[in-house]
């Protein structure tokens, strides 16, 4: 069966990537791309790697030019996807990958974003417990943020098998500047960023940090506490999280963890242990839609250490869109997406 998908926020990364990934969907047909600003030109002149779409006219983002299709992805800045969904018939899946529907809290969302809350969606992170039920023929999915996606995944097993306290989990990320989008900043110029590595929105202010706290919620916390610090690297794509977290028990070994891990993962296709003492590179995720995994104890400290590496636009975006839509849509989850990153 064939279904007929609109792209919303075409123009940008992570709506060209998500056309990239829709090219190749043997059964999803690309339809209307829209955009705001720059409505009316070609998509060619914003994508110039995407052939086979490069003399398509981008339309405005309304819910005119997003009817008549299957499905709707948006990707769009956040505090935008609410009101185009609301305008959006109940019969049709909307994939929504900005933060807009992440939270289920609204006043976390309110104190984050200093905006209304459009409401929860069913989470787009299918590695979660009870998850995939959840996804399973759904109409609305929200995308989760690259950040959460990665420690999420990184520390999903240590906190399921109870080896951790999450009281006092530590995240440091570093991450490539097409995760904030395509808007000019004087931030995302090379000549700021090549040669040099950059903490931003430091103590707790970072907008992933309730919802990475949520996914540990959903992995079985009872009150997680996230210190979040990213980092943005002089990279194109890719994030790699390193998560530390105190041992539930100090007798807990190396072995142990790699075992828990070992056995968390062992059936999910987009989520990749390494081979023990490997870690993580993020040039291995690179258009993949994967995650590689490696986790080990500091016994000195007590402490979990896990790391993960992914893409951001692909396993940390519209790979993640694609993949739950394929859940929702009743789909083989794996349609259309490839584990096997792009080297050197």
């Amino acid at each position: 069966m064939k279904y007929r998908a609109a792209v919303a926020g075409a123009t940008g990364y992570a709506g060209g990537e998500l056309l990239r990934l829709l090219l190749a969907h043997p059964n999803i047909e690309v339809g209307a791309v829209t955009a705001a600003r720059s409505a009316g030109s070609l998509l060619g002149e914003h994508h110039p790697h995407l052939v086979p779409l490069a003399d398509r006219v981008v339309e405005p983002t309304d819910a005119e030019h997003l009817a008549g299709h299957d499905i709707v992805f948006l990707a769009l800045p956040h505090g935008a996807s609410g009101e185009i969904a609301a305008r959006l018939g109940p019969d049709v899946l909307v994939v929504d990958c900005a933060a807009d529907h992440r939270l289920a809290d609204p006043a976390k969302w309110q104190h984050y974003y200093h905006s209304d809350h459009a409401g929860t969606w069913p989470y787009g992170l299918p590695e979660l417990p009870g998850q995939r039920d959840r996804l399973a023929h759904t109409k609305r999915i929200s995308v989760p943020g690259c950040n959460p996606t990665a420690s999420t995944l990184a520390l999903l097993p240590a906190v399921t098998a109870g080896l951790i306290s999450c009281d006092d989990v530590v995240v440091v990320l570093a991450t490539a500047p097409s995760g904030a989008g395509k808007k000019l900043a004087t931030t995302y110029l090379a000549s700021e960023i090549m040669g040099s590595a950059t903490p931003y929105q430091v103590g707790g202010i970072h907008r992933h940090t309730p919802e990475m706290e949520q996914n540990l919620i959903a992995c079985g916390a009872a009150d997680p506490h996230v210190s979040f610090t990213p980092m943005l690297v002089p990279m194109t794509r890719g994030i790699l999280a390193t998560c530390t977290a105190r041992l539930s028990d100090p007798s807990i070994t190396a072995d142990d963890v790699y075992a828990a891990y070992q056995k968390a993962y062992a059936t999910e296709a987009f989520v990749h242990l390494l081979p023990a003492g490997v870690w993580p590179q993020t040039q291995a995720t690179l258009g993949a839609n994967i995650a590689h995994i490696q986790a080990t104890v500091d016994p000195h400290t007590g402490r979990l250490v896990a790391i993960a590496a992914i893409d951001n636009l692909a396993k940390g975006t519209a790979g993640a869109a694609v993949q739950c839509t394929n859940l929702a849509l009743g789909l083989d989850e794996t349609t259309g997406l490839t584990t096997i990153g792009v080297a050197p």
